[in-house]
């Protein structure tokens, strides 16, 4: 069974069967990225090994960054829960900013992708680009017990410190695994004041 997020789509509702052709072509994404990098993939590239007429692929996807940013949406909602209401607030913000660095580590050339992807300027990327960053700011609202909508000067230092902290990384600073342990001392020191 699909998750609501495999069934959703930039542009419109999917069927289960789109949704799966979207699932197939974003799995092929992440192949091409770590075989060719971000400069070799392409939609055609993608919808070659997914097995889809590249007319198909782009009715899905309006370039390749939107393809990227697409994966990294479905791999940020998947793996960046609800904080642990248990947790004191700074360890639920370290929860939040944990899972928010560790989404693409391991996954070859796709952190450095998306930090491409996302600073483009293509509509489809700037939709989920508002999407991704309303949903940290919910989780970090929700570790902070804070309204999202109204958020105060912690959140909004928070939500700089784990861009930047992602920007820095996808230039390849340094690892993802060393951008949450970093993220999260840095949560701590802004906490303790």
């Amino acid at each position: 069974m699909s998750s609501p997020v495999s069934q959703e789509s930039t542009r419109r509702r999917l069927t289960q069967q789109q949704a799966e052709t979207v699932s197939r072509l974003t799995d092929a994404a992440v192949d091409v990225l770590n075989a060719e990098g971000f400069d070799g993939l392409t939609v055609r590239s993608v919808a070659k090994i997914a097995g889809v007429a590249p007319a198909t692929a782009y009715t899905y996807f309006s370039s390749k960054s939107h393809l990227v940013a697409e994966v990294f949406w479905r791999r940020l909602s998947a793996g960046v829960h609800e904080p642990d209401p248990a947790g004191t607030p700074a360890e639920r913000v370290a929860q939040v900013l944990r899972e928010v660095a560790l989404v693409v580590a391991g996954e070859g050339q796709l952190g450095g992708a998306v930090t491409v992807a996302l600073l483009g300027a293509d509509p489809d990327v700037e939709h989920l680009r508002v999407r991704i960053g309303a949903f940290i700011r919910r989780r970090l609202a929700a570790a902070l017990e804070e309204d999202p909508e109204n958020p105060g000067p912690l959140l909004d230092a928070l939500e700089m410190i784990y861009s930047g902290g992602l920007v820095y990384a996808g230039m390849g600073h340094m690892t993802y695994e060393q951008t949450s342990e970093r993220l999260v001392a840095a949560a701590h020191l802004l906490m303790e004041k």
